[in-house]
């Protein structure tokens, strides 16, 4: 149901947006309330209760169409791991851009919402059996092979007269991303086939040798969370030398080069980010010069951004349920999530930026973790954080850059379920996705 949020009076805050990790809709509102798509993030809580994800439309559109600017040659396809309801779907198949999916519930939803399946890639290290066919079924554009088995696997599915586009997923030995967790640029991990050692050029020999595949180009994926853009520069050297090596092996060109997303965003105000339009001159620069050194046509460049179109179009609007001050000096402020909708702070050490939301506060401030409900120490989402000093149970606390890899990795650890995703923009909120409930988890059961 779309509701209508009046908007805030032109004299009770400035309209200076917030910048650093907020979308760019973030303004100040009345009595300490923040607007995000010009709704008031407490009038949102008290609508539809908290945790809660806010999700601004007009931000993933923006991010969408900014990479349709900066690389108006390139497929431009969105990681649907990031994120992905129905409605993001829909946004981003408007705004011109394909869809990297990695399991089948991830394609069975996009194509249920209505996407495309021949822009849709499917991709992932240990694609069942049934994925495959689904894929067929489906006739998906395009499916990366990330190992041998792949390879039997799919070309028994298909026949010469129908084959499928594919692209193989090769790793450059490129150390690149925020924590070794998530570097799959690098040999000794599950992606992929390296370079280094003749894996690649193996496993595309073979792709070659089936007729029911068409090799469309190679794919690669550094990692995530990358500033810079000196990695991408080195994979595309590591790549076209490998195009090279294949054209002048089995005499064909391949006429597609996927450099993989994991564009970094900003989490805290000052952290770096990638930039897309240095990204899209410099990468596409290089290409063009190392094609030209090695005499090959250029193919066309494929990305994959995820994170860098969710991440920062959502906030996460937490309740303070208690607060403890401990005798050597912590203290403890504890919300109404934590771990099961947001475990990156637990895995990867992430840090995020935190602000009171629906009140002013004269008081000074003070440092406090802000930790969730879970029955776990590792249960904190942001340490260290400076807070009003009065703040109390019943408080409402936004976290920014809350879009990607949250919900998307969200568990039902404790039985609590996964919160609420609403949507706003010019004012309205309307909700997405409704809170998961006990009843949810005892559907589920068949027996005892």
């Amino acid at each position: 149901m779309t509701q209508l949020i009046a908007p805030p009076a032109a004299t009770d805050a400035p309209a200076e947006p917030l910048g650093g990790p907020w979308p760019a809709s973030a303004r100040p509102g009345r009595g300490g309330d923040l607007l995000v798509g010009g709704v008031g993030l407490a009038e949102a809580a008290e609508r539809f209760g908290t945790p809660l994800y806010v999700l601004d439309e007009g931000e993933v559109r923006a991010r969408a169409r900014a990479y349709r600017r900066a690389l108006p040659h390139a497929d431009v396809l969105y990681a649907a791991k990031a994120f992905l309801c129905s409605a993001m779907a829909d946004w981003v198949a408007d705004e011109g851009l394909g869809l990297d999916v990695c399991s089948a519930g991830e394609l069975w939803l996009a194509v249920s919402a209505g996407f495309p399946a021949q822009r849709i890639l499917l991709h992932g290290n240990a694609k069942s059996p049934e994925e495959l066919r689904l894929a067929r079924r489906l006739r998906v554009g395009r499916i990366v092979i990330d190992g041998p088995a792949e390879i039997a696997r799919l070309a028994a599915l298909v026949a010469a007269d129908t084959p499928q586009k594919v692209l193989v997923r090769v790793v450059p030995g490129i150390a690149a991303g925020h924590h070794a967790a998530v570097q799959t640029g690098v040999g000794g991990q599950k992606f992929g086939f390296p370079i280094e050692g003749g894996d690649a050029a193996d496993a595309i020999a073979r792709v070659l040798d089936q007729p029911g595949l068409e090799l469309a180009g190679l794919h690669c994926h550094l990692g995530s969370q990358i500033t810079q853009v000196e990695p991408y520069l080195r994979a595309v050297d590591a790549l076209v030398g490998l195009l090279a090596q294949i054209r002048d092996r089995h005499g064909v060109e391949l006429p597609e080069l996927d450099l993989g997303g994991g564009h970094g965003i900003k989490y805290r105000p000052g952290d770096e980010e990638l930039d897309i339009a240095e990204f899209a001159v410099r990468v596409t620069d290089r290409l063009a010069v190392r094609c030209a050194e090695t005499g090959l046509e250029v193919p066309r460049l494929v990305v994959e951004p995820g994170r860098a179109v969710a991440g920062p179009s959502a906030v996460a609007v937490y309740r303070v349920l208690s607060v403890k001050h401990t005798a050597d000096g912590r203290s403890f402020v504890a919300v109404d999530g934590g771990m099961s909708d947001n475990p990156r702070p637990a895995l990867y050490g992430s840090p995020y930026s935190i602000r009171l939301v629906g009140r002013r506060s004269e008081a000074g401030t003070a440092r406090v973790d802000v930790v969730g409900r879970h029955c776990e120490a590792g249960d904190v989402l942001v340490r260290d954080a400076v807070l009003p000093a009065d703040l109390r149970p019943g408080d409402l606390l936004a976290m920014p850059a809350a879009g990607a890899y949250q919900l998307s990795m969200a568990s039902g650890y404790n039985l609590v379920g996964r919160p609420a995703v609403a949507a706003v923009r010019d004012g309205r909120a309307r909700l997405l996705i409704r809170r998961e409930t006990v009843e949810d988890f005892r559907l589920r059961e068949v027996g005892r």
